[in-house]
């Protein structure tokens, strides 16, 4: 299977902004299944307005998505946690901002405010 870094984002609860990480995640030969932390994520049929994935065993609701060069991951406001083994790739070929790799948590506004 495929890795690659990815955020992920908990929209269950039907909250606009939930948990999120930055973590490697893994995906099937047809990439409609990623894999992350032990869970499996199925997409969803068309386009969802706050979420594109849903946890297989729950049924609980994500946003996944590839992450930006600029930051800006988040629709909405929060704190973002990125993943001790991905950190220094994240911050150092994703953002392309070596001098952040200590960074371990990003807070932002997101793109539609906090």
């Amino acid at each position: 299977m495929r890795s690659r870094i990815m955020y992920i984002e908990f929209k269950g609860d039907d909250a606009l902004s939930g948990p999120a990480r930055i973590g490697r995640a893994t995906f099937s030969k047809t990439g409609r299944s990623v894999y992350y932390r032990g869970k499996q994520f199925q997409a969803l049929s068309g386009t969802g307005f706050k979420a594109n994935y849903f946890d297989a065993a729950t049924g609980a609701y994500y946003w996944i998505s590839g992450c930006k060069k600029r930051g800006g991951d988040r629709l909405y406001g929060g704190l973002t946690t990125i993943d001790e083994d991905v950190r220094l790739e994240y911050w150092t070929k994703i953002r392309n901002l070596p001098e952040q790799a200590h960074i371990r948590e990003i807070q932002g506004d997101g793109k539609y405010g906090g």
